[in-house]
């Protein structure tokens, strides 16, 4: 019965204010550094996966019209690492601040959508997808706005 009244204290203590938001705030640091290691590697994979099909597309492709038919799926590889690196750029963001930067998280809302709309297959997208596109954009282009307007000003 000792053990277990001994057992009970000890997670009384650990569950303290103090100590247990001391633990949270080490578990989120914790997880947020495999986060950005894992972005990074998502990073090296897409400039990996751009640069083997660029290579492919200039050497191997027919010599009239290099990148003809792909450049849109160029531009698409291209926004992936900048996304990526949005999102890293959030994460690392939240490792010094210990906050969520929402313009930064509506920057990168706003990259992935204009990725979407360079990469859009206008023989396959119905005007539903359309509409839902152009909804999108302006509650983004409208929340960035008020963002901007209601942060306080940075002198960076």
């Amino acid at each position: 019965m000792g053990r277990l009244k001994r057992l009970s204290q000890a997670m009384g203590r650990a569950l303290e204010n103090g100590n247990f938001l001391r633990l949270t705030s080490d578990v989120e640091r914790w997880v947020s550094k495999v986060l950005a290691l894992a972005m990074l590697i998502v990073i090296f994979a897409s400039v990996f996966e751009l640069i083997t099909f660029m290579v492919t597309e200039l050497f191997y492709a027919q010599p009239i019209g290099r990148f003809g038919g792909t450049l849109f799926a160029t531009f698409g590889l291209f926004l992936n690492v900048l996304i990526a690196f949005e999102i890293l750029e959030n994460i690392t963001a939240y490792l010094k601040h210990h906050v969520v930067q929402a313009e930064l998280v509506i920057v990168t809302s706003l990259i992935a959508v204009a990725r979407k709309i360079i990469i859009l297959d206008l023989e396959k997208t119905t005007g539903v997808d359309l509409i839902a596109l152009a909804a999108a954009i302006l509650a983004l282009a409208i929340s960035y706005w008020i963002v901007r307007k209601v942060a306080p000003k940075n002198n960076h």
